[in-house]
């Protein structure tokens, strides 16, 4: 499900964290602080993606379906694994696929073996899209993250499968 996150611009001082952790003693200071900070940073990114993918028509959700489809081997998928892989119901699913069918950028083919069943295919004119975006996403990307080395970049992906990982204490999947 794609939510727009709000964007907290003004982050909260130590010395208010503090007054808060008097409060509620469960409160971690630098917890929260680093916490605060990753969201905004990640909101910030969503929404300079969103402002990069808009240029080129094209929302986030299309452009991951686009990018699901490419990365296999025969441009082809089943609606419901596209689905899963983004983490979006089937319905959800099916409106991203009409907008995408619509402006000729995938098309549904039936299987052979089951009738009822359809793939969807990433067409010419998707790739190109793509081949379009892409060198611009890519440009941008290495620019945001040229002050880190290729050490930063690397502790920073270990640092975020950590946080990752500590996503059960929210239960948000349940």
């Amino acid at each position: 499900m794609w939510l727009t996150m709000l964007q907290l611009s003004d982050l909260p001082t130590e010395e208010i964290l503090q007054r808060f952790a008097q409060r509620y003693p469960e409160a971690d200071v630098t917890a929260i602080a680093s916490f605060l900070m990753l969201l905004r940073v990640a909101t910030d990114l969503s929404m300079a993606l969103d402002a990069c993918l808009s240029k080129h028509d094209l929302l986030q959700g299309r452009w991951w379906v686009l990018i699901l489809l490419m990365r296999e081997q025969d441009l082809t998928s089943q609606p419901s694994v596209l689905a899963e892989k983004l983490g979006v119901t089937r319905a959800t699913m099916t409106g991203l696929l009409d907008g995408l069918e619509q402006g000729g950028l995938v098309q549904r083919e039936s299987v052979p073996q089951d009738r009822r069943s359809v793939q969807i295919k990433l067409t010419a004119a998707g790739q190109a899209k793509l081949d379009a975006v892409m060198p611009d996403y890519y440009s941008r990307l290495r620019l945001c993250m040229q002050g880190l080395s290729e050490r930063q970049r690397s502790d920073l992906q270990s640092i975020l499968g950590v946080i990752d990982r500590g996503l059960s204490a929210w239960d948000f999947h349940q």
